[in-house]
């Protein structure tokens, strides 16, 4: 055989038949076929367990995101009226019960008290008298002294006893109203939003300054209407403010039992005004939950306001 004859039985076809592959590339082709398969079995895996962890966050554990902090802020205005003298206080200073926190300029109070103790003398001096002169009419007999006059007498006495108890009521309410020339906090808490200062007059019944209660501070958490079935009083509550990571603990105290009706306001007729809506499309209304604050994290700042997210656990056993 020639060399040229050689090559040409070497030589490998031109066109190689599909059906004459390996048996390795027969068997991996449905292999490949099944990945698909095995990834849509999968996702689907994945997404049941996602949505039942969600339908657990959602139902089984209410929560929102729209709470606030809320605390009783004490506003205090003078019961009596003059120009401040004294304030030692501060702006976000905080306030123990008791401190003082300003004064209204006592020197006009001081100069009624002393009047008004001066004429608690007077007419004590003159009960006392009427008195005295009422005993010695009665050791008469009736023909020194006529009955009228024996009346006139008790009366006199009478009179002159009840303007010495109006004297004394007068000036006790003399001394209260020194008292109120100062005015001191009746709570633990900050002194917030000061405008007040030195020289300015205070009037009678006009706020001069107002005072945080540091210990009353709770959240307002408004759930949907739906997510009330599962919520109970004593129910433990996970809040966590915005621009903190620190959680704070809390429990349910209360549920409101009534919100604002749109639709029960009047007009000017005395006809209910009815907002029209889409039967279609129902808003579920948002109710408020009241909790309150067990436990603060240190470095957490509680301030009237906040916006604040809330997670309620209910209770596994029933009550």
């Amino acid at each position: 055989m020639s060399e040229a004859d050689a090559k040409l039985e070497r030589r490998e076809p031109d066109h190689v038949d599909p059906t004459a592959a390996s048996p390795t590339a027969k068997v991996s082709k449905p292999r490949i076929a099944a990945v698909p398969l095995v990834i849509t079995l999968a996702a689907t895996a994945v997404a049941i367990v996602m949505g039942a962890l969600m339908w657990d966050a959602y139902m089984a554990a209410p929560w929102t995101r729209d709470a606030t902090v809320r605390t009783y802020v004490v506003t205090m205005a003078p019961e009596v009226a003059g120009r401040i003298v004294q304030l030692p206080v501060k702006d976000n200073q905080f306030v123990h019960k008791g401190d003082l926190l300003l004064v209204i300029d006592p020197t006009d109070y001081k100069n009624a008290l002393q009047l008004a103790e001066a004429n608690v003398e007077q007419a004590r001096a003159n009960a006392l008298n009427a008195q005295l002169e009422l005993q010695r009419r009665q050791k008469l007999s009736e023909l020194a002294e006529t009955v009228e006059d024996r009346q006139i007498h008790e009366a006199n006495a009478a009179a002159s006893k009840a303007q010495y108890q109006g004297a004394q009521v007068s000036r006790d309410q003399t001394k209260v109203n020194l008292e109120r020339t100062e005015l001191r906090s009746p709570v633990n808490g900050w002194v917030t939003n000061l405008l007040t200062q030195v020289g300015d007059y205070a009037s009678v019944g006009r706020n001069v300054i107002s005072v945080v209660d540091a210990d009353s501070f709770w959240i307002d958490a408004y759930f949907e209407e739906t997510s009330l079935p599962s919520i109970q009083e004593g129910d433990t509550a996970k809040i966590k403010l915005m621009g903190h990571r620190n959680i704070i603990m809390g429990e349910v105290s209360g549920l409101a039992r009534g919100i604002t009706v749109a639709n029960a306001q009047p007009d000017l007729a005395g006809l209910a005004n009815v907002n029209p809506i889409f039967t279609w499309v129902r808003l579920a209304q948002r109710i408020p939950v009241r909790i309150n604050i067990k436990q603060v994290p240190e470095g957490v700042r509680l301030v009237t306001g906040l916006t604040a997210t809330v997670q309620v656990e209910p209770l596994s056993q029933p009550r």
